[in-house]
């Protein structure tokens, strides 16, 4: 493709597409296109004026070599089409923002008085009506104060501050509408699916394969605790689904054979199969949209406040304007009053900011399912970490095989790995990678696989049960034996490793040794949590207290508990707040979900399992623990920004209140500043919370 230079400055270019007219979707196109351009750090595509601005840190010969490549009728290109995009919205508020502004403008010039006021009178009816409707109601909302305002001005035949005060009005519906849906759209978008790699089911067996290549009518398997993420139908097995994703509920719905499947909820328990009918996840996105504009439980206490704030100053409002009539005598100061009102402000500025709050902290990979979460983690004063996965690196490795019986070393890491490759967790992907880096491939030729919470994975191979999972899954759940005269060699095994037992045909076989090594930055934030006010942090793990000691000491926790099963997690939780504190539970596998849900915020780290991220209130996409920092200073800052938003909402339009009562200024100038005000606070509540400074080391990369 044909283009020019425009401007260029170190790092950076604005390149014009000769001859080119770009619809809306070839510039999401050319934009996904030029991101993925190795070295370019940013990318905007101008549609309008077929211009592209580029940011690069590599080659610039690289970038320019890709717009010479760049043909928008290569159909393999499509692939760089964002799933949703955002270019139509605004396009849509722009033409809206445009056709309005023209249109009051030029029957100012074009129309003759006439024809002017029975616009204007046909205008209002639209105002008055909605004004009867919330009467009818039994409601005094801001409608009743607009009503009043047009009808006040239509019976005085003041069709001029009539057509002015609804092109106000008007305008100031747009910009909230846009900011409303630009702010969900931005928040669902960021709440999307993130999923590679499905078990495609192939002639009985199965493949894992890129969820790229798989296609409708293909058949794929999700088991217990794994997310499933295309829309489909169950064509056998049976499992207990956590809808919560897209319903908000969190008590499982039974699935099996003919009950239909959405992507984004979890296999809570069991298994089934899948036909796939939708491969692109499509209504996922539409369905994040709704849950975020219709469930109350996500909403904050600020947003709540807000709203039933802004409704009872609504009789206020008209009962000064009705005094400012009573003693003054003037429609045109009365009509300055009644323009004025704070529940426009209020019920757009405060859930825009906790909106654009969780945008942020999606940005800074934190996906937050509602601002009352936000809220509540700036309140939290106690936090409990699971061990592994959490405080220890979500990526531990296997350091040694103990192996019993006289089974070989590789066939035992073999038959750990075709088990463990079922149910992703830190562990079980430390033991599929050291099969992998050793060439250590299998076959599936074991039953199903069942996965027991908390205690490990059972199944069978060659007519005899396999067991891997912890000590007390094998030995007291399985009653699994040593074998003979090496019981001595088992309890030497009492080091600095966890160790996974995995026993064959109800003897011990093999001890994997793992080696769960402590995150660099977790002591650094640990402290910056207490520093952000966190008083009291708990570390709890399943594994033995030697093990857990050294690690809480490590990373500088205040308390530790080891040896805990999950029900011990979640009893712990549930007694600090019974005690009067607000819990944050941090955690990554299947075993955490009841603490998670016992917790006043859960928290669980993505690299876990799903039904984790499921049942959790928050996820944080980085291994790296300065992402909880950051959140925390995120909502922090929330908070902060929401008590700004209400001093200034309040000062500012009481200013316009007294400025209208004392004839300062006239009503289509009061509608002026008062919509002007509500765009200016909404728009600055989008912006970031923090500034760079602010933000931890490693958010941005997260």
């Amino acid at each position: 493709m044909k283009c020019k230079v425009l401007h260029e400055t170190r790092g950076r270019l604005r390149v014009h597409l000769i001859g080119c007219r770009l619809s809306l979707a070839d510039a999401d196109k050319l934009e996904g296109y030029l991101s993925a351009v190795p070295g370019v750090t940013h990318a905007k595509v101008y549609d309008r004026t077929a211009d592209a601005v580029v940011c690069y840190a590599g080659s610039r010969a690289a970038v320019i070599g890709a717009f010479a490549r760049y043909n928008k009728a290569d159909a393999t290109l499509d692939a760089y089409l964002p799933a949703h995009s955002t270019r139509a919205l605004n396009r849509e508020f722009e033409d809206n923002l445009v056709g309005v502004t023209v249109r009051r403008f030029a029957s100012k010039l074009f129309f003759p008085a006439p024809l002017r006021a029975v616009l204007a009178v046909i205008r209002g009816i639209r105002y008055v009506w909605k004004g009867l409707s919330a009467l009818r109601r039994g409601k005094l909302t801001v409608e009743v104060l607009d009503a009043t305002a047009v009808s006040v001005s239509l019976l005085r035949g003041d069709f001029k501050t009539a057509a002015s005060v609804m092109f106000m009005l008007k305008l100031g519906e747009i910009l909230e509408e846009w900011t409303r849906k630009k702010s969900l759209a931005d928040l669902a978008d960021a709440m999307s699916l993130h999923v590679d790699k499905v078990w495609r089911v192939e002639d009985g067996a199965e493949v894992l394969v890129p969820i790229g290549e798989v296609a409708a009518h293909d058949r794929i398997a999700v088991r217990t605790g794994n997310l499933i993420p295309l829309d489909g139908k169950v064509v056998s097995g049976e499992a207990a689904v956590n809808q919560a994703s897209m319903t908000g509920e969190s008590l499982p719905v039974q699935k099996s054979a003919g009950g239909f499947v959405y992507a984004g909820t979890v296999v809570e328990d069991g298994s089934i199969v899948i036909e796939v009918e939708k491969t692109a996840g499509g209504g996922r996105y539409d369905r994040i949209v709704k849950m975020i504009e219709d469930s109350e439980r996500m909403k904050s206490a600020s947003e709540t406040r807000a709203t039933s704030i802004a409704d009872r100053l609504v009789p206020y409002t008209l009962g000064g304007t009705v005094l400012t009539w009573l003693l003054t005598r003037n429609v045109t100061k009365t009509l300055a009053v009644l323009m004025v009102d704070f529940s426009c402000a209020l019920k757009l500025a405060i859930p825009i900011a906790v909106i654009s709050a969780m945008r942020e902290c999606n940005l800074n990979g934190i996906t937050v399912k509602g601002g009352h979460y936000l809220e509540t983690v700036a309140k939290a004063d106690t936090i409990v970490f699971d061990k592994t996965g959490t405080l220890t690196y979500a990526t531990p490795r296997v350091a040694g095989i103990v192996t019993f019986g006289g089974h070989a070393e590789s066939e035992m890491l073999r038959l750990a790995a075709c088990l463990e490759e079922h149910y992703p967790h830190s562990i079980a992907n430390a033991v599929v990678a050291e099969a992998t880096a050793r060439g250590l491939g299998h076959e599936e030729r074991h039953a199903e696989v069942q996965y027991v919470v908390a205690h490990g994975i059972a199944s069978a191979v060659d007519n005899e049960r396999v067991c891997i999972g912890s000590a007390h899954f094998i030995f007291e759940d399985e009653a699994c034996r040593v074998p003979a005269g090496e019981e001595d060699k088992l309890a030497s095994l009492h080091g600095e490793y966890s160790y996974l037992y995995l026993a064959i045909g109800g003897e011990l076989a093999a001890v994997l040794c793992i080696d769960d090594p402590i995150k660099a930055g977790a002591r650094n934030a640990i402290r910056a949590l207490h520093d952000c006010g966190i008083g009291r942090i708990v570390m709890m793990t399943g594994d033995n207290e030697k093990t857990a000691a050294r690690v809480a000491a490590a990373v500088g926790v205040d308390d530790f508990r080891a040896e805990v099963l999950p029900e011990d997690k979640a009893n712990f939780v549930r007694a600090e707040r019974e005690a009067g504190r607000t819990v944050i539970m941090v955690g990554d596998g299947v075993n955490d979900t009841p603490a998670l849900s016992e917790a006043n915020v859960g928290i669980a780290v993505s690299t876990g399992a799903a039904i984790a991220r499921e049942v959790a209130d928050v996820t944080v996409l980085s291994d790296d623990l300065d992402a909880l920092v950051t959140l925390r200073r995120i909502a922090a800052a929330l908070q902060a920004r929401i008590g700004h938003n209400y001093r200034t909402i309040v000062s500012f339009n009481s200013l316009l209140i007294l400025l209208g009562v004392t004839g300062a200024i006239q009503p289509t100038f009061s509608a002026l500043l008062h919509n002007a005000s509500t765009l200016a606070i909404s728009l600055r509540s989008m912006t970031p919370l923090l500034h760079d400074a602010e933000r931890t080391p490693n958010a941005e990369n997260a």
